[in-house]
């Protein structure tokens, strides 16, 4: 059978609630962060992360936090075949904090609860057969329903000549053995479960553990007893993770000291949050071993993910990208609390981004109705009927949309509330405006707070744009309020994780050249702000879009790309920016308004229109610039062929 899948990790799929505050009790957070987690979910993730191809079968409830989950699996690019919906369960969720490097106030929520029904109807022998390697984690093995389900699994594997792991990973309350208010212990003996564990292990190939992990399946507190004891029923390569003096591989006899096994690179890291950091590990160990690499390589990817899972925040959002690995292993620890390494952090979120939103962005069909001091300025305009209004600019773009990829609206919270709250979730890329409109040196929306403090309220998929009309002739201290302003709102989009949109028009300040878009390009990386989209306006000419192109990617080779705005020109002329434009990679699309909406809404305010009859011109024009671009972008491409 063709395999189309690298790993299918088995187990526990949940939510985790991570306290947003560190260095306190469990009690007494605030706020908190929402992941993906279950410890076979995280590897999933990591392991796809780099680079490759993976599966989870589980269970997820019929509600929000299962839906949750199978959107971020996607989003993460693992795949959610074998992922049931269970209508009569919820999703497990997790409460969990970090009081220090060491202490992890931990409360499973998992009382019958979706992932721990998975039985042996869920496993189905061709999913199993399409994949190279299934790993487990140890508390599936927990449960006799669960337990039946990953036996069928592994013995399918066995049939089907795929490689086969296990990950220890020992919750002595997911076993019993603990109280509810024991979650975050790690060890306690029970003769129950290392018996339990002792009875799967021959079915493995590859089994990982910490000393502790290694202690419950090898029934003692010595670590090179147990270890003796497991290789006694297996013949599998055991990888036993000693914390800060790394990991060990042995795949023949156990030797008389620890440090006699093979080892891979450590890293010198500050310890910030230790939960996940196992899952973190083990998706790099994977890498290596399914890429055929020997054991100090794959040691060393490995403790390299799991230094990045304790230096941040989260489970899943740590782990690094291929990217970003290779990075990392390259240049080495320049700091060792990574977390506040700036070069990391920027990579880590450029090469990951992708996995906070839905969508596929690699064309841009942009309908921008965020515009506020236009139609203020319109005879007839209320508050009311402005907000209207932007729900007809919404109904056209739903409509033009019709559920495909690559499109989106730039709405504003001021006139366009209704609208821009209705379209989230529809599939649209969106848009949400913070400048003060006109202001010159920049301001920004006072309902933002002179902090941008409000961002932490604004949907997750929206987008911050800030417009700039600014020119390398501006003096020094218009420059500095320039520079300042978009930085404090680019630095509270990054800490609020929202992707961020920095749009600039010189030639309304002063005449522009090939090389004045490129000037102002680098001024703003210079400033350490790293927009993960440009809207720039139509430059007339090959040699000064290769200029600004090349200014951009000479400091970010992974920004998501450019679109090209429309300054209420007519659609002929635009046609023509767009062949212009279509011709280079990095622009990938279009975020026109005006020339969508400009007379029609002057119309509908004066009430020479309908509702229907304004959407409906809305619709055609938008439709018409859709066909523009495409068509552009088209030729674009046959020419280059």
């Amino acid at each position: 059978m063709t395999k189309t899948l690298d790993v299918i990790t088995i187990g526990r799929a949940g939510v985790d609630l991570y306290g947003a505050q560190v260095g306190g009790r469990l009690e007494d957070m605030g706020s908190f962060e929402k992941y993906i987690g279950g410890s076979p979910t995280n590897i999933a993730c990591g392991s796809a992360r780099l680079g490759l191809k993976t599966a989870l079968l589980s269970r997820v409830g019929n509600e929000h936090m299962g839906r949750f989950i199978l959107e971020q699996l996607a989003r993460e690019g693992v795949s959610t075949k074998g992922v049931k919906i269970d209508p009569e369960r919820l999703t497990a969720l997790v409460i969990l904090g970090i009081r220090d490097d060491e202490q992890f106030p931990l409360i499973f929520y998992r009382e019958n609860c979706a992932d721990m029904a998975l039985c042996e109807d869920d496993v189905d022998e061709a999913f199993i057969a399409s994949a190279r390697a299934v790993v487990v984690t140890g508390t599936h093995l927990s449960n006799a329903r669960t337990e039946a389900a990953v036996i069928k699994a592994l013995k399918l594997a066995r049939k089907h000549g795929l490689r086969t792991a296990l990950d220890i990973d020992y919750r002595p309350n997911l076993w019993g053995v603990a109280g509810h208010g024991d979650g975050e212990s790690r060890f306690v003996e029970s003769q129950k479960v290392t018996a339990k564990l002792q009875a799967s292990l021959h079915y493995f190939d590859l089994i990982v553990g910490t000393e502790e992990e290694f202690h419950i399946a090898g029934g003692s507190t010595d670590t090179l007893a147990c270890l003796r004891a497991v290789r006694a029923l297996t013949p599998a390569t055991l990888v036993c993770k000693r914390g800060a003096l790394g990991a060990v591989a042995f795949e023949n006899d156990i030797p008389d000291r620890l440090d006699k096994g093979q080892s891979g690179q450590g890293f010198p890291i500050e310890v910030f949050n230790v939960l996940g950091a196992g899952d973190g590990f083990f998706s790099g160990l994977l890498r290596g071993w399914m890429t055929d690499q020997d054991w100090p390589t794959s040691l060393k990817y490995a403790n390299a993910c799991g230094a990045f899972a304790v230096s941040r925040h989260g489970c899943t959002p740590a782990y690094p990208s291929w990217e970003e690995l290779q990075f990392f292993l390259e240049r080495g620890v320049v700091r060792p609390d990574l977390r506040n390494d700036p070069v990391l952090e920027q990579l880590h979120w450029s090469t990951t981004r992708h996995t906070r939103v839905n969508g596929d962005w690699s064309t841009m069909r942009v309908f921008a109705f965020d515009h506020r001091m236009q139609l203020e300025s319109m005879p007839g305009y209320t508050l009311e009927k402005g907000g209207a209004f932007k729900e007809l600019c919404l109904d056209a773009a739903l409509k033009v949309q019709n559920g495909q990829a690559g499109y989106g609206i730039l709405c504003d919270h001021r006139i366009g509330r209704s609208a821009l709250q209705r379209a989230s979730g529809t599939g649209l890329w969106i848009g949400r405006p913070a400048e003060l409109p006109g202001s010159r040196p920049l301001k920004l929306e006072p309902e933002l707070g002179t902090d941008c403090g409000t961002l932490v309220e604004w949907a997750r998929e929206n987008v911050v744009k800030v417009l700039c009309f600014c020119h390398p002739q501006d003096s020094a201290e218009v420059w500095s309020e320039h520079i300042a302003t978009v930085k404090r709102l680019f630095e509270s989009a990054r800490r609020n994780r929202l992707e961020f949109l920095l749009e600039i028009i010189p030639s309304k300040v002063a005449t522009t050249d090939d090389n004045t878009v490129a000037t102002l390009v680098h001024r703003f990386y210079e400033a350490d702000i790293f927009p993960d989209w440009w809207k720039l306006e139509p430059l007339k000419t090959h040699a000064a879009w290769a200029n600004a192109i090349d200014a951009i990617e000479a400091h970010d080779r992974h920004t998501r790309g450019i679109v090209v705005l429309g300054l209420e020109a007519p659609e002929a002329e635009l046609s023509q920016s767009f062949e212009v434009a279509a011709s280079f990679d990095l622009v990938k699309g279009f975020a026109v308004g005006r020339t969508i909406f400009a007379d029609v809404a002057t119309r509908w305010l004066a009430g020479e229109i309908t509702d229907a009859a304004a959407t409906d011109e809305m619709v055609s024009r938008y439709a018409r610039l859709c066909r523009v671009w495409d068509n552009a972008r088209a030729k674009a491409k046959e020419y280059a062929a």
